[in-house]
């Protein structure tokens, strides 16, 4: 996320990024960088849920205007309306992923992810 930001700035593009776990993300060395106490995976808000997603969105944006320079810092106001049990359980019934899926029957599959050799794709190289 850094390094695309760094790239983008050097053409002159402000950019801002949001982070669910700001400590590491400043840790890169973003720009500009707005934190949110959200859940994983839901940086801009719940699903459907398109004026909190707009909302977050705008506060991201009027970092752009009022940031004092490169590594600018601002933890955004909003506050998840689940507790965290709440907002894992909403997911507890839903189906997993395919590749969860396919890991748990192989977990030996996992090393050859890591390692950038995907299954079925060797021919295609």
């Amino acid at each position: 996320m850094g390094l695309v930001q760094r790239v983008i700035e050097a053409s002159g593009i402000p950019t801002v990024s949001l982070s669910m776990i700001p400590d590491l993300t400043r840790a890169v060395g973003v720009p500009r960088l707005a934190g949110i106490g959200y859940p994983m995976a839901r940086p801009l808000g719940r699903p459907h849920d398109a004026l909190g997603q707009r909302a977050v969105l705008r506060a991201m944006l009027e970092l752009l205007p009022g940031a004092s320079g490169p590594d600018t810092y601002v933890e955004l106001p909003f506050v998840w309306p689940e507790t965290p049990a709440q907002a894992r359980n909403v997911s507890k019934d839903l189906p997993p992923p395919p590749i969860v899926e396919l890991l748990t029957r192989k977990p030996w599959l996992l090393a050859s992810l890591y390692s950038g050799r995907l299954p079925g794709l060797e021919s295609a190289a």
